[in-house]
């Protein structure tokens, strides 16, 4: 064999084996993942949708929007029976004041909660998986007429209360709070609510987890069939951002790299590690294109929130009264979801929520020391408040990527590595003692 063929191969090889994917998955999580049923979130789906009118303004008790919080209350509270006493199931009431828009005058109305107690008493992080129940026809002010909202938003509701059934009986060292909107079609008013309580009275969410309009797999118009995608939407600029943190973004040009977006790319990582054959694709944007959702609310109180969605929306069955026209039946019905589909992103949820809640904090005070030029970037932190650390990624990719790329492992609190700052990106996660890693954190420069 000629040595230049010698080289060829071995360049090809090398090639071929940094090219190869190590899924090594927690059995913990492998397991809850299993859990999680198709046949179940169809039939909270159907039951969801049985009643005549999920619309916020609904005050049926006995077949309106009461009757199905009293639904999700009683899911919630039969699953707390599992927890030892850890997860407590609750309505909590409040009235939207009248916008002159959409609340014609002042309402009352309601979120239904469960919250699963973390088991480390130091760690008060809050970890929230959220959706809204109300429904609503072409009309978003008829309160009465038929409105199932099988997929927007049964499929969300569906999703949440399955892992809160599945992760009820489960510990984990940081709180999870599952929790079911009112109002989101009059103009996210529960998820407003519950965020502006959260910012007041100073709790620590770390993550929201949105789910709306999960559950179809098939296009309207362009008749797409595909179940294996779905979308993480994240905000690229903050819109709670301070000047301040606005310099130091342009000045690093972290614009792709806000913390909302560095939850769409763990979700990335997470989803696609424990559930097979399936695609998370990262879009940057807040949300669909001038539209908007819950986790919109907790953005604008200063929180990390993204929507995760289904890949391919069917506006025949979103946003429509119930009816035949030119022989397609139009309506938010449970017969057009995809149930499989709708586990698939469950899942991609359980996997994330659950390595959240079991990570550490936040590496803290993350830099790239910028005092001198070099061909090197040296990066510094401090060791997390919370949780016991086994160690830390240092996290690099391309400018242009939208994943990270490379992982370096350290047991230390600073790493060497031979790439220039000039060219990469860098980010550093703490890695708990069974391996859960906490979400990225950016660097910022240490002139000085």
């Amino acid at each position: 064999m000629s040595k230049t063929l010698f080289t060829l191969l071995l360049g090809l090889a090398s090639v071929s084996a940094f090219s190869q994917t190590i899924i090594i998955r927690n059995p913990d999580i492998q397991q809850m993942v299993t859990e999680v049923s198709s046949d179940s979130l169809e039939q909270y789906v159907r039951d969801l949708a049985a009643f005549e009118s999920r619309h916020t303004l609904n005050t049926n008790s006995t077949n309106g929007m009461i009757a199905a919080q009293q639904y999700v209350l009683s899911k919630f509270e039969s699953f707390a029976k599992k927890s030892n006493g850890r997860m407590i199931a609750k309505i909590e009431e409040f009235i939207i004041p009248s916008d002159g828009r959409r609340i014609e005058n002042d309402s009352p109305a309601a979120n239904v909660f469960a919250t699963l107690k973390g088991t480390d008493p130091s760690d008060d992080r809050i970890f929230v998986l959220s959706a809204h129940m109300d429904s609503r026809n072409k009309n978003v002010m008829d309160k009465d007429g038929i409105a199932p909202g099988a997929n927007d938003d049964g499929s969300g509701t569906a999703a949440v209360i399955e892992l809160a059934r599945v992760m009820a009986s489960r510990e984990f060292p940081a709180t999870i709070v599952f929790v079911a909107f009112t109002g989101e079609e009059q103009g996210l008013k529960g998820a407003t609510y519950m965020s502006v309580k959260a910012k007041e009275e100073g709790w620590n969410i770390q993550a929201v987890l949105n789910n709306d309009i999960i559950g179809n797999s098939e296009s309207s118009g362009t008749l797409i069939k595909d179940n294996l995608k779905m979308r993480v939407f994240s905000e690229t600029i903050p819109v709670a951002e301070t000047e301040r943190e606005a310099s130091l973004r342009r000045y690093t040009g972290s614009e792709n790299d806000s913390k909302s977006r560095q939850l769409a790319r763990y979700i990335k990582e997470v989803g696609e590690r424990y559930v097979d054959q399936f695609e998370i694709k990262l879009i940057y944007r807040a949300d669909r294109f001038l539209r908007g959702g819950d986790q919109t609310a907790f953005a604008r109180n200063g929180f990390t929130a993204v929507r995760l969605s289904e890949m391919n929306e069917n506006f025949y069955h979103q946003h429509e009264n119930v009816r035949v026209e030119n022989g397609i039946q139009y309506g938010d019905l449970p017969e057009f979801m995809d149930y499989e589909y709708l586990r698939k992103v469950s899942s991609v949820n359980l996997a994330s929520l659950a390595s959240l809640a079991n990570s550490p904090s936040l590496p803290e005070e993350v830099q790239i020391d910028v005092r001198g030029l070099s061909n090197h970037s040296i990066l510094v932190w401090k060791a997390p408040k919370i949780g016991k650390v086994k160690g830390y990624y240092v996290l690099m990719r391309e400018t242009s990527s939208p994943m990270w790329e490379q992982k370096f492992w350290t047991t230390d609190t600073t790493l060497t590595i031979p790439y220039s700052k000039d060219n990469y990106f860098f980010a550093v996660q703490a890695v708990s003692e069974s391996g859960a890693e906490s979400l990225a954190v950016f660097p910022t420069p240490l002139s000085r």
